[in-house]
């Protein structure tokens, strides 16, 4: 969400690169990781990897975001994959010759808060699939961004946090909206966790 800055910011105080070392030493930059993770997750690691959407798209940076990599999942979460590329038109010409087969397919592109993004979602086995793409490198966007936040968040609290995020998210709540009332962060919550660091 692009949205103007928070004027009162919460420190909880971690900066950016030290996410990775906090946060489990996950690499979420390779979906490796989700071979060793619960029964959903390696679901969706045999999904992804069936598919072959990080070797096909490896040339638009695709990293696996969302609520499945940090197991604050429902039964209904899709996999969400975004991209980085400066040509609209092919990449979903790219998209369309890959995965137009698959069940519910639809591609569009739109702004969303005056950035130009591409939309493709299907169906495949249970999951629902979405690639996203902007012109930004895929680390820099902030879906990849909240999620890492989100990850370090949880790696520092217990597993009641944990719970009652999920149930939040169980009523109807979204994820950043979730996090933000349980940290007691003010104002726009896309923005208060982008500005958030923790101790």
């Amino acid at each position: 969400m692009l949205e103007k800055p928070l004027t009162n910011v919460h420190y909880i105080c971690l900066t950016p690169q030290s996410f990775f070392k906090q946060a489990m030493n996950i690499d979420f930059t390779n979906i490796n990781y989700l071979k060793e993770g619960n029964e959903r997750q390696q679901r969706a690691y045999e999904v992804l990897t069936k598919l072959c959407i990080f070797e096909n798209l490896r040339a638009y940076q695709p990293l696996l975001t969302g609520t499945i990599p940090i197991e604050i999942d429902l039964p209904e979460s899709d996999l969400d994959i975004i991209c980085s590329c400066s040509d609209h038109t092919k990449f979903k010409e790219k998209l369309r010759s890959l995965y137009s087969i698959h069940n519910h397919f639809e591609i569009h592109t739109d702004t969303w808060n005056g950035v130009v993004s591409t939309v493709a979602t299907f169906h495949v086995d249970e999951f629902e699939i979405e690639i996203f793409r902007q012109d930004c490198p895929s680390e820099q966007q902030n879906a990849y961004k909240h999620m890492i936040i989100e990850h370090a968040i949880l790696c520092k609290k217990d597993d009641e946090f944990r719970k009652e995020i999920i149930g939040l998210k169980k009523a109807g709540m979204k994820t950043e909206p979730a996090f933000a009332k349980l940290l007691g962060l003010d104002g726009n919550p896309y923005e208060a966790l982008l500005n958030l660091t923790l101790t």
